[in-house]
């Protein structure tokens, strides 16, 4: 049986001779990426600061509006910021942690990057950090008692849709449910999500979300999103904020801050330019082959991931993520011997993958990937693990030490 998908693979260079199994940590980067670069470094070269009236302004909300089809936002409500640790900063900054609803409740597994801001920043803001453990899996986290955990002293829940270790995904649904029953606010974090699972903000009653074209959008280094529902978006006010968020920026007023209405209320200082223009390539390609559907892209996932594991078992592999269809996301993490040198190895033989310490290898088969690129993987590893070619890269790592 033909796949449609991938008639989009000739528009991804790197497919051409490397094996990419690693799109939940970066894309592949679109052709289309390249000549918007250069669109980008030609309206610079011929307009100078002129290029900030002609197109530059407002890329952060144009952008977002390019995303926001593909998790379910209206239009006008999502902005680009650099990172998602910025965006969580800018969501922090916007509440207050005063007693009794001071708690900010999160779970083991979630992104380090977001763990620290929360760590760190909310406790000198005044939060009480609330942390719900492992479940005995190690996967993922018992939902009972994290909707135990939120509670009327909840002032925010930042949690992800799908944990980037083990690929569990979570019950937003359920979460968001309890968040609204006690008057906390959901963060719900795409990152690992938007561009390989459906995902529905306004579906799901989803007050704010962040997220990243880095990855399964494939939009590159430097382009994350914001997205507030636009109901809320007035009450919010950041002390995390820039000129770009000011109501009349070229007033250059000095304090008390006046807010704009739009979605760059949340922006901050001057954006990354050359970012926005990559950024927006992949999620077009996104929305063209799943046609506005991404069920259509899931379910191909969701067959390569089960092959994946299918592949894992007869080896006798440990599996570090969920083998249940609902509780998967777009990764599959293996626990094999020697686990980081093969993954070393099979980089090396231009099959890219990543390896995490507890995870194993992560693969992650996309809209684009081959079933036939699925079999010569393991067929590597079994010969990588035969032959103990894997010891050169434990040589490798004795030296450096």
């Amino acid at each position: 049986m033909t796949d449609p998908l991938l008639q989009y693979r000739d528009r991804f260079p790197i497919l051409s001779k490397t094996k990419y199994l690693v799109s939940h940590s970066l894309g592949a980067m679109p052709e289309a990426t390249r000549e918007a670069l250069v669109e980008y470094a030609d309206l610079w070269a011929s307009r100078g600061v002129r290029a900030w009236g002609d197109k530059w302004w407002m890329m952060s909300i144009e952008v977002g509006d390019i995303i926001a089809p593909l998790i379910g936002a209206p239009h006008g409500s999502v902005v680009m910021l650099p990172n998602v640790t910025t965006a969580e900063a800018v969501v922090l900054s916007s509440y207050e942690y005063t007693a009794p609803r001071n708690r900010v409740v999160i779970v083991d597994g979630e992104f380090p990057s977001v763990r620290y801001i929360y760590d760190r920043l909310a406790r000198r803001l005044g939060a009480e950090i609330v942390t719900v453990p492992h479940d005995a899996t190690g996967l993922g986290f018992d939902l009972d008692r994290l909707l135990a955990a939120i509670d009327e002293q909840t002032q925010i829940v930042p949690i992800g849709h799908i944990l980037f270790e083990s690929s569990y995904m979570i019950d937003v649904e359920a979460i968001a449910r309890r968040c609204r029953e006690v008057g906390a606010t959901l963060v719900l974090d795409v990152f690992q999500s938007a561009g390989i699972v459906p995902v529905d903000v306004t579906g799901w009653d989803v007050p704010i979300a962040v997220g990243g074209v880095l990855k399964w959008l494939c939009g590159g280094p430097g382009g994350s999103f914001l997205y507030v529902d636009p109901a809320l978006r007035p009450k919010l006010e950041p002390s995390f904020t820039g000129w770009m968020a000011h109501a009349n920026p070229f007033a250059f007023e000095a304090p008390p801050m006046r807010f704009r209405d739009d979605a760059l209320r949340f922006a901050l200082g001057t954006p990354p330019i050359p970012a926005l223009y990559a950024a927006r390539e992949g999620p077009k390609v996104i929305a063209e082959a799943s046609g506005g559907d991404m069920n259509i892209i899931r379910e191909k996932s969701l067959r390569q991931t089960q092959r994946i594991m299918d592949l894992a078992d007869a080896r006798g592999f440990e599996l570090r993520t969920p083998r249940e269809s609902d509780r998967r996301g777009g990764s599959v993490s293996v626990l094999m011997p020697h686990a980081k040198e093969v993954a070393y190895e099979l980089n090396a033989e231009d099959i890219v993958c990543d390896f995490r310490p507890g995870a194993g290898v992560r693969f992650s088969p996309h809209f684009y990937t081959t079933d036939d690129e699925l079999e010569i993987a393991f067929a590597t590893v079994d010969e990588i693990l035969r032959t103990d070619r894997w010891k050169r890269q434990a040589a490798k790592q004795t030296i450096v030490t």
